[in-house]
């Protein structure tokens, strides 16, 4: 796994807090195999990469992040914030580095590209929240800017989208799309054990 990179995407409160709108269920669970993933990489002296969406209060950052379908809902994880915070459970490595987003993909608008650049990554591992919508995005962005991709798809999560629509079902189709052309699709225990 040489020349590999670790994303922790968005591991933040609002995806834990229960009365959350985006509160994801089995948080814990994932959480604790992004954990593992991040020891795994500090174990291998491979860099872990934490980013975290933030906005500004008046939301001048925000561009159609609350209001993509024309009309305008409250800005969300907005800077300081206690749901834009990192959830307290998530393994902080010391020298790992931290960066902030303000779109769905981790490479919009961000220094990341050039993080990677610098440090030699030719291949990102994606983990974190939401798996349909910042952790797919980074994947297929990553994948056009010609980076190998792994999905650690256990090691993502996302709110159900109605009764019809559960996380399991939205992790196998996002999983079944990003497999068919723009990333291999691992479990934690898949990942690790290649990693030893």
């Amino acid at each position: 796994m040489a020349d590999t990179a670790l994303l922790v995407i968005d591991v933040q409160n609002i995806y834990e807090l229960p009365d959350s709108p985006l509160c994801v269920p089995g948080f814990k669970q994932s959480l604790g195999r992004i954990n593992r993933l991040v020891e795994g990489f500090e174990a291998a002296g491979e860099p872990v990469i934490y980013v975290r969406h933030v906005h500004r209060a008046d939301g001048r950052d925000a561009g159609r992040m609350f209001d993509f379908s024309g009309a305008a809902e409250p800005v969300g994880f907005v800077d300081g914030s206690a749901e834009a915070e990192y959830v307290p459970g998530l393994r902080i490595v010391p020298d790992g580095l931290h960066m902030t987003k303000h779109r769905y993909s981790c490479f919009e608008g961000t220094e990341l590209e050039a993080i990677l650049r610098s440090l030699g990554v030719k291949t990102v591992a994606i983990c974190g929240y939401m798996t349909n919508f910042c952790c797919e995005t980074t994947a297929r962005a990553a994948h056009d800017k010609d980076y190998f991709v792994n999905f650690i798809a256990d090691a993502t999560g996302a709110p159900d989208l109605g009764e019809e629509y559960r996380q399991s079902a939205i992790i196998q189709a996002v999983c079944a799309t990003l497999g068919a052309g723009f990333a291999r699709i691992l479990t934690t225990e898949e990942y690790l054990q290649a990693m030893r």
